[in-house]
């Protein structure tokens, strides 16, 4: 959609991806009027191609006791879940160095439950947005299962699962002869899992179409392809941007713009502490036997998601910067993966093969909230793999924070200044 010009808006979101998309619909909800400016279309980032779950347990960071030594060791495998790509780039090394000091356990619980506030109000405040809304996702309700074929990683998971239940998270412990009764699409072989039965899943580009039907309906504009130039300001007061297609201006703008992020935000002289975290699915038609739930193969770090539509199998970081190839060694990783736990890992039909890189901060925590000392400026990134699961929350959160509306959640944890401390 190419609208002609006009004099201004209230709020420019840059950005059309679920976080865009989710920042204008609440904000049109509270009564402002909206442009979304995106270089692509809608979607086109890591929103597209996840596996559509919505996921409280998730709340543990990527920044974990133990997770340097798999690191280290996983460096020298190309298809391991978490990668790294050998080579010189001196902002990947300064965030490694920062991610690495916070895996302990202090940070750890830190960061989890600063993120186990923002998924547990996303699930309620989501929920609500579709009944109201009536969207058309394949949005279920039915929690989700991670699968262990190793005993000894299970017990890992487990020494977790107090600190979880205590932040609200509910879950349940599983023997592997339950677990392979429950689910038929499973191999024998199976140790245990753990439910967390308030999980819940959509169909994500389903997700992102109707939040933009919903967008338009409530008078928002949504312009694509627009090429971002720069940011015009006025006492450090935030006016306008100017792109190759010409001057928008507004009284607010939000940055959403994902992987993209610290990008953009050099031209406004930020520095923004996200890499690049390059996922990868394949979704194929809907094999005959499927698992009933979202599950997660825990030794292979693989998803799996079933929707009426189809079927998909992914996950996996990769950190290699803004690379465009789609990595052959980690499709096959995931096929392969998914094939030691389930009967049917894939389906007849070949649908898409994707990647999408995730705005990675090194706390695992997006950025929320104003810039200082530029009046105006917005941010809303750094969601790491979390986007869609965090979408609904943080659109609430920023239409709170811009309209001085008391906000739904505490947003100190999410304060953009906490890197500049």
């Amino acid at each position: 959609m190419q609208p002609a010009q006009t004099e201004g808006d209230d709020v420019l979101v840059i950005g059309g991806g679920v976080i865009g998309l989710s920042v204008a619909l609440a904000l049109l909800r509270a009564g402002r009027s909206v442009r979304v400016l995106e270089r692509s279309h809608v979607g086109a980032g890591a929103s597209h191609g996840n596996c559509g779950t919505l996921t409280p347990s998730h709340a543990p960071p990527l920044a974990a006791p133990g997770v340097l030594r798999k690191a280290v060791r996983w460096m020298r495998k190309p298809d391991a879940p978490l990668y790294i790509r050998p080579r010189l780039d001196p902002a990947l090394w300064a965030w490694l160095l920062h991610f690495a000091a916070r895996c302990n356990a202090r940070d750890w619980q830190s960061s989890t439950r600063h993120r186990a506030s923002l998924l547990n109000a996303s699930q309620s405040l989501l929920r609500e947005l579709i009944a109201r809304e009536g969207l058309q996702c394949e949005y279920a309700q039915t929690g989700l299962t991670y699968v262990f074929r190793e005993a000894s990683l299970l017990q890992e998971y487990l020494d977790e699962l107090p600190a979880l239940q205590s932040m609200g998270i509910a879950n349940e412990v599983i023997d592997g002869a339950r677990l392979e009764s429950q689910e038929p699409a499973l191999k024998s072989g199976v140790a245990g899992g753990i439910t967390f039965p308030d999980d819940c899943h959509l169909r994500p580009d389903r997700y992102l179409a109707e939040l933009q039907r919903c967008v338009e309906a409530l008078g928002g504009v949504i312009e694509c392809g627009v090429e971002l130039c720069r940011v015009e300001t006025s006492a450090g007061q935030v006016c306008a941007i100017h792109t190759l297609q010409g001057r928008r201006a507004a009284r607010d703008v939000v940055l959403a713009t994902g992987a993209w992020s610290p990008l953009f935000a050099r031209n406004l002289g930020l520095r923004l502490p996200i890499q690049p975290g390059k996922g990868y699915s394949i979704t194929w038609s809907r094999p005959p036997l499927v698992p009933s739930r979202p599950l997660v193969l825990k030794e292979r770090s693989v998803c799996v998601t079933t929707w009426e539509s189809g079927f998909r199998l992914g996950s996996t970081m990769e950190f290699s910067g803004y690379d465009r190839s789609l990595n052959r060694v980690r499709l096959d990783a995931l096929i392969r993966g998914a094939g030691e736990y389930l009967h049917m890992p894939v389906g007849e039909e070949l649908r898409e093969e994707w990647y999408g890189w995730r705005p990675m901060t090194w706390d695992d925590l997006p950025l929320l909230g104003a810039v200082p000392d530029r009046r105006g400026l917005w941010l809303a990134c750094g969601h790491g793999m979390m986007g869609v699961s965090m979408s609904a929350v943080t659109g609430h959160l920023l239409a709170d924070l811009i309209c001085g509306r008391t906000p739904v959640v505490d947003p100190t944890p999410f304060d953009p200044t906490r890197f500049s401390r």
